[in-house]
């Protein structure tokens, strides 16, 4: 029987890999395994919940301020006697983490096929996201099968030379998540709350490393002066549970009534959130996806991104780190109803919520032909 093992380690890939792992349990000829590193212990269990996936392997990895090479070390010292004991046929990584990387390098060390979901996004700049954009391409170098999830990152991976019928366009999986958790009927007390003062709900996530410092101090500031400016918006931020950020939220913004600094929200009540939310501001990677699907404008407070589909349509823009340069650009968008809406209601360049079946797809085209050899 031709074996699969799935591993991811973060919230982020837990929903996006979700989708892919249920359509491949229907397949009964395909022996499908789940391991987690627990890279991010809370925040995945929360989605592992959702969707009903028990793992069955978890390194649990996570340490207090654990650093990069400890998280790599670890994960391959776990993965490498797992992987020697269950002998699959193909592993399954998803983006740009240190697990997806690792487990890839790993995988190739044992010439195991690495099949990446989400390949092919790139900013060409090795520290802008770090350590993520170099996390990807390594990954690109290692892989077997790329999952693009777009036409545009299908070019950038033709253009580093990956053979083109190792390449499918699947769109994102972060879509097919999407359309599991999304609900119209649903409310929550804060949102309840916000919409009866008949105020405009921002978004705020904030997290990358290299945002760290200055840049995050920024981001905080500007938020500040936008709620001080406006006295119809509210900010929701669930705050990332890295103890840098949580002082430095709570210095910045604490006394703020009208910020809410709130744990992260689990996978349904986030993507809920998101859909209910006037407009977002991040530095995250896979907002930037699922919220234009959601006719929700994005500001992207990042120099460059690997998605750069969502600001060619509109539906992203890319404002950087400076905090006059997000109040103002926030401010358009508050003040401006007819440009709010041309980023509202671009299209979505991310996918029609088929990608995971594309994927699978493709897995059992390999497992025929593995069988035929």
């Amino acid at each position: 029987m031709y074996k699969v093992i799935a591993i991811f380690g973060t919230r982020p890939e837990a929903i996006k890999m979700a989708p892919v792992i249920q359509e491949l349990k229907k397949h009964h000829h395909i022996e499908t395994k789940i391991i987690v590193t627990a890279q991010h212990r809370e925040m995945l269990d929360q989605v592992l919940e959702y969707f009903d996936i028990v793992p069955d392997y978890d390194l649990n990895i996570m340490k207090v301020n654990q650093t990069l090479v400890g998280v790599t070390t670890a994960i391959m010292q776990e993965l490498e006697a797992l992987l020697i004991q269950e002998k699959p046929n193909m592993i399954l990584v998803h983006g740009d983490t240190t697990t997806a990387f690792t487990s890839a390098m790993t995988a190739y060390y044992h010439q195991i096929s690495v099949a990446h979901v989400e390949a092919g996004l790139r900013t060409n700049n090795k520290y802008s996201p770090f350590p993520e954009e170099a996390n990807r391409q390594l990954i690109g170098v290692l892989a077997d099968l790329h999952f693009a999830p777009t036409n545009q990152a299908k070019q950038n991976l033709l253009e580093e030379g990956k053979p083109l019928e190792t390449i499918i366009v699947t769109g994102n999986t972060s879509i097919d998540a999407l359309m599991k958790t999304v609900n119209d009927d649903y409310r929550h007390p804060l949102i309840d709350s916000i919409r009866q003062k008949q105020r405009r709900m921002i978004l705020l996530t904030a997290h990358r490393r290299e945002n760290f410092g200055e840049s995050m101090q920024n981001i905080f500031m500007a938020t500040r002066d936008l709620v001080e400016a406006y006295d119809d918006i509210e900010v929701v931020f669930p705050v990332h549970l890295n103890p840098l950020i949580k002082q430095l939220a709570k210095q910045v913004l604490g006394d703020l009534s009208r910020v809410h600094l709130i744990p992260p929200l689990d996978v349904i009540d986030f993507h809920n959130f998101l859909g209910q939310s006037y407009l977002v501001l991040t530095d995250s990677g896979g907002i930037q996806e699922e919220a234009p699907s959601l006719g929700v404008p994005v500001l992207v407070m990042r120099d460059t991104t690997e998605r750069p589909e969502g600001v060619e349509v509109g539906t992203l823009k890319l404002v950087g780190c400076h905090r006059e340069t997000i109040v103002a650009e926030t401010s358009r968008l508050l003040d401006d109803l007819e440009l709010y809406k041309r980023m509202a209601s671009a299209s979505n360049p991310y996918g029609d919520g088929q990608a995971s079946i594309r994927i699978v797809n493709k897995i059992l085209e390999s497992a025929l032909s593995n069988q035929n050899d």
